[in-house]
């Protein structure tokens, strides 16, 4: 009897100390780290099909999960602002961009305060919130203006990184430490000073407090910046060209259980050329290389990050998502001039005359032209994009796949026992608030520093990272006039070109390259309602009438004049004509 005694006592201690063990750990909320890249295509990453080799960003997935219906908001702004409250962005205030505020509730260029962010939030939770890169939330970006909506003043305990949309990855303007500007250091190069930042702030965080960390890369943005050994690695990796790249990222996509096989792959978009027509061959290639450089770099930072974490004891209670803001982007730069504007680059305020040693600033995209150093300004233009954007069609700002789709890898060893596992269910970007705030054991709130909050849009990813169960029917998308619905499998989309809706079942055909509109009717006109009411109260407009307000508003920040411009022009084609142009 004494023996039994001591053994049931035994068994309850061991039990005891089980479940003590199991609620300890459950109390350590886990840091989170949201990894955002810049302007990257859905297939550029090797984990998702493409031949840019990113070994750190493709661990995490052999480790994790990947998504295979996870979806952006097609732009900069907008995927931006949605990542941070969860709400979709004309709710915020960011249904545009941020250079003009139109006067209208989802128009006014601002985070506005019937919102709430992700670092606001965790922030009374009693996490520290840190944050590297680029912000792109706020209409005030000079110093003397106001800073009511700069990183610090939005929930984050410490800063690095630039206000605007884009700019030199040597030579960065509006590069700020907490509310102050601060000048590159020495060798600065800024996807690595990203990194740099995002390290000293984990690694300095208290050891009784989880922290959130955004990092949000520039990288691959133009101009394609990259240190010459980068771009040396993917030397005459594209020499195949964008077709036959397309088809073999495709079969690796179907490989790789990621797209149905019965999808076909869309022809090359209208704007495209046949690579075997394409001119200027060697130079297309060292645009892509760029391209794939400033990716290498990228994908060095997240090693460093998830070694450093691993230093530190940190990475098993680490959650990380890595994911793109859009798809790859198709403007095209040539003769230094942005897309059809007419406009000269060096009209804008992101783009400089001169390096710092003086040499002239070569804005666009020339053939010959080899990208990657200072003095160069540029892009990868339409015909990348549509490789990067494999197996969907149209780019960035647009509401179809190409433009919205998004690699999106999970990564918490201690919480994820899944390891190199796809899941399947569609998800968004307003998801990740609902689902830091629930790892964070933290509500969201009704009211905030006393204004009202809108109710959030996103829902948890908890159930489909854990079982892969649906968590929601309807998804909506709208941005400069390309506008989409999603109800189950049926999309219903239309870009600004056409103004025609288009239906597509994504089920069947996620490659949208069978419209079924004029089939089912009574589907479309069903879609439309659901979309036109989604519109009404999220403050979005019709582009038709915003449109007037954003011609007749257009002010495109310049830090010169035009005639300043086209006297830099004149320059740039000066230098051209020396005979600096270094491929074909």
């Amino acid at each position: 009897m004494i023996k039994k005694f001591i053994t049931l006592v035994a068994l309850s201690l061991a039990l005891s100390a089980c479940k003590s063990r199991t609620e300890a750990e459950k109390e350590v909320r886990p840091n989170i780290i949201v990894i955002m890249a810049d302007d990257m295509g859905f297939s550029d990453l090797s984990s998702y099909g493409g031949e840019i080799d990113t070994p750190n960003i493709d661990d995490l997935a052999n480790n994790g999960l990947r998504f295979t219906q996870f979806y952006n908001a097609g732009r900069c702004v907008p995927s931006r602002a949605s990542l941070l409250t969860g709400l979709y962005a004309h709710k915020t205030g960011l249904g545009y961009m941020t250079a003009q505020d139109y006067g209208k509730p989802g128009y006014r260029a601002d985070l506005n305060n019937e919102c709430v962010t992700i670092a606001e939030v965790l922030k009374q939770a009693g996490y520290k919130t840190y944050m590297a890169g680029k912000w792109h939330l706020n209409h005030n970006f000079k110093p003397d203006e106001s800073k009511h909506n700069w990183p610090l003043q939005r929930g984050f305990d410490q800063f690095y990184g630039t206000l605007i949309a884009a700019g030199s990855y040597w030579d960065p303007l509006t590069l700020v430490e907490g509310n102050s500007y601060v000048e590159p250091y020495n060798d600065f190069y800024y996807t690595e000073a990203i990194t740099k930042k995002s390290i000293e702030y984990i690694s300095s965080n208290d050891a009784d407090k989880p922290f959130f960390l955004y990092m949000a890369y520039t990288a691959p943005h133009w101009p394609l910046h990259a240190r010459k050994e980068a771009i040396a690695k993917h030397k005459g990796k594209f020499e195949k060209g964008w077709d036959i790249l397309r088809k073999e990222r495709y079969r690796s996509l179907v490989n790789q259980g990621i797209i149905d096989p019965l999808w076909k792959l869309p022809v090359i978009d209208e704007q495209n050329v046949a690579w075997d027509k394409a001119e200027h061959k060697l130079w297309e290639q060292s645009r892509m290389e760029a391209y794939a450089g400033s990716i290498e770099h990228l994908d060095q930072g997240v090693g460093a990050l998830v070694a450093a974490l691993k230093d530190q004891g940190k990475l098993d209670n680490t959650i990380i998502f890595f994911l793109s803001d859009n798809g790859g982007d198709k403007t095209e730069h040539i003769n230094g001039m942005i897309g059809n504007s007419g406009k000269p680059w060096s009209v804008m305020n992101y783009v400089p005359l001169y390096t710092k040693k003086g040499d002239i600033i070569v804005s666009g995209d020339y053939p010959g032209v080899h990208l990657g150093p200072e003095n160069t300004y540029g892009g990868y233009g339409l015909k990348w994009a549509n490789l990067s954007n494999t197996p969907f069609k149209k780019f960035k700002t647009y509401m179809h796949e190409g433009g919205i789709a998004t690699p999106f890898i999970v990564h918490w060893p201690k919480g994820i026992r899944a390891k190199n596992e796809l899941r399947r269910q569609p998800a968004h970007i307003i998801d990740i608030m609902a689902t830091s705030l629930e790892l964070a054991e933290t509500d969201y709130p009704t009211s905030f520093n006393n204004n009202e909050i809108k109710p959030l849009d996103g829902k948890s990813l908890l159930p489909i990272i854990y079982k892969d169960e649906k968590i929601r029917d309807t998804l909506f998308w709208e941005h400069q006039g390309n506008k989409a619905v999603r109800l189950g499998d049926w999309k219903l989309v239309s870009n600004l070109e056409k103004g025609e809706w288009e239906l597509y079942n994504l089920k069947d055909d996620r490659t949208e390259t069978n419209d079924l509109a004029n089939i089912y009717s009574e589907k479309v006109i069903k879609l439309e309602r659901i979309y036109n009411n989604w519109a009404l109260k999220s403050n979005v407009l019709p582009w038709e009438d915003m449109k007037i307000l954003v011609v007749a508003g257009d002010k495109s920040p310049l830090t010169r004049t035009r005639a300043e411009a086209d006297e830099a022009y004149k320059e740039v084609q000066k230098y051209l004509n020396n005979g600096k142009n270094s491929i074909d």
